[in-house]
């Protein structure tokens, strides 16, 4: 399926839910029968999802294994790593300031009208598995068929990592066999993808309507203030993203995001990074960024680089100090800032991982956790917004950092409609074609 007819028909799925979910809304003859028949709409979006989870874990291990066995020595996947890791903490950092820089300036939970929940009501969060111990250990895997069984990404890649090291480091010849498997591998999977993604129309559509018709569009008025300054912090954070891509990619940054409008759209609509995935691993491919780059940063990035969480887990604390009216100095707010950047990095394999990480962080400097309650009403909205953000700092990421290992290949700006359609690129050509 070609990339703008994909765009346009999740465009439409996008519309057709929201119509959808505001007939169910406004037309149930009570509570229990728009619960029903939203949960039809939830089952739709759910099996489109898992049709997503079931191709995550052979995709990062076929794409990591193949790029690390072609870079030869564990000094390249060094480097690439090291590179990667200086984006995403610099990324971090800014996303972090943003969301408090706009938090102070625009001011969401000033006068912000609505019952405050008890300060000993209970969110139900299990911040208790928030720490950054059980991170570390979590980042390497007991068993590699549990990773691919729950699809922990970082295992995933761990496990890929020494894998792909192992080949590499064999006299040649001696893997000749798994190294060819894994290549057809990796070109299998991107057709599976493509079969996958045939779906997205109605999975974005069931996601839509479900999300619609339980919360209805009224919710958007009463938190109007609040959502509407999230969206301008997202957007000026995408700015900034899209402006330090430019200065490392220039022009061709411009063509990056139009070539990703439609993984923007996928994650925008499920709020799901992992259903953006493997989108996004493809169009970067058709961008001209080597495998070898992208299959290793891009696992990293959805652990180390969610530059959208970032910004929400800083915006939303100073809204719930702002609603109680408890003043956070300048001093604090720092503080917390450094909090926020190392307990953060436990978010991989967390439920709801930004909400736990904002319960776990508000007793911290006193602040009632049960201020939550008052975002999690909407978070299904602000969660789709910070899902896209995700994925366009992933993207641009893994741009650059395959641009600083000339690891990129070079395609005209102005010939975008005449790339390859969806699963007809070739992969080895533009991995031998980035190694010149």
């Amino acid at each position: 399926m070609n990339a703008n007819k994909l765009t346009m028909r999740i465009m439409i799925g996008m519309v057709l839910g929201i119509i959808a979910g505001w007939a169910v809304n406004t037309m149930a003859s009570s509570p229990a029968a728009l619960k029903e028949i939203a949960s039809y709409f939830t089952l739709l979006s759910d099996i489109f999802l898992r049709l997503i989870k079931m191709i995550i874990a052979p995709l990062v291990f076929s794409t990591v294994v193949a790029g690390i066995a072609n870079m030869g020595d564990s000094k390249s996947v060094g480097r690439v790593g090291g590179k990667a890791l200086l984006w995403f903490i610099t990324a971090s950092i800014v996303s972090l300031l943003l969301g408090c820089l706009m938090a102070n300036l625009l001011q969401p939970g000033a006068g912000l009208g609505m019952p405050l929940p008890a300060a000993n009501a209970a969110t139900n969060l299990a911040t208790a598995n928030l720490t950054f111990n059980k991170f570390l250990l979590n980042v390497f895997p007991t068993s590699v068929f549990s990773a691919f069984a729950t699809n922990q990404i970082l295992q995933i890649l761990v496990f890929s990592i020494f894998f792909g090291l192992a080949i590499a480091s064999l006299p040649k010849g001696h893997a000749s066999t798994i190294t060819k498997y894994t290549d057809e591998l990796v070109h299998v999977m991107i057709k599976v993808t493509d079969f996958v993604m045939s779906f997205a129309p109605i999975g974005v559509f069931a996601a839509m309507a479900a999300a619609i018709a339980t919360q209805g569009l009224g919710v958007l008025a009463t938190y109007g203030k609040l959502i509407g300054s999230f969206y301008i912090a997202l957007a000026l954070l995408s700015l900034i993203l899209i402006f330090a891509g430019w200065l490392f990619l220039g022009r061709r940054v411009m063509t990056l995001m139009q070539m990703m409008r439609s993984v923007f759209l996928l994650a925008f609509s499920t709020a799901s990074s992992e259903a953006a995935y493997p989108k996004t691993m493809e169009q970067l491919e058709k961008f001209g960024a080597s495998n070898r780059v992208t299959s290793f940063v891009l696992p990293l990035g959805y652990s180390f680089n969610l530059d959208g969480s970032m910004l929400y887990q800083s915006f939303a604390i100073l809204f719930i100090a702002q609603a109680y009216g408890i003043d956070m100095p300048i001093s604090q707010q720092l503080m917390m800032l450094g909090v926020l950047m190392v307990s953060s990095k436990g978010m991989a394999g967390v439920a709801r991982a930004s909400l736990v990480v904002v319960a776990a962080v508000l007793p911290m400097f006193n602040l009632p956790e049960s201020g939550l309650l008052l975002i999690m009403a909407i978070d299904q909205f602000l969660d789709m917004g910070r899902t896209a953000i995700n994925v366009v700092g992933n993207s641009i990421a893994c741009a650059v950092v395959a641009k600083w290992e000339g690891q990129l290949a070079e395609t005209k700006d102005d010939r975008i409609e005449d790339m390859p359609a969806e699963g007809e690129f070739d992969t080895v050509a533009i991995q031998e074609q980035a190694a010149k």
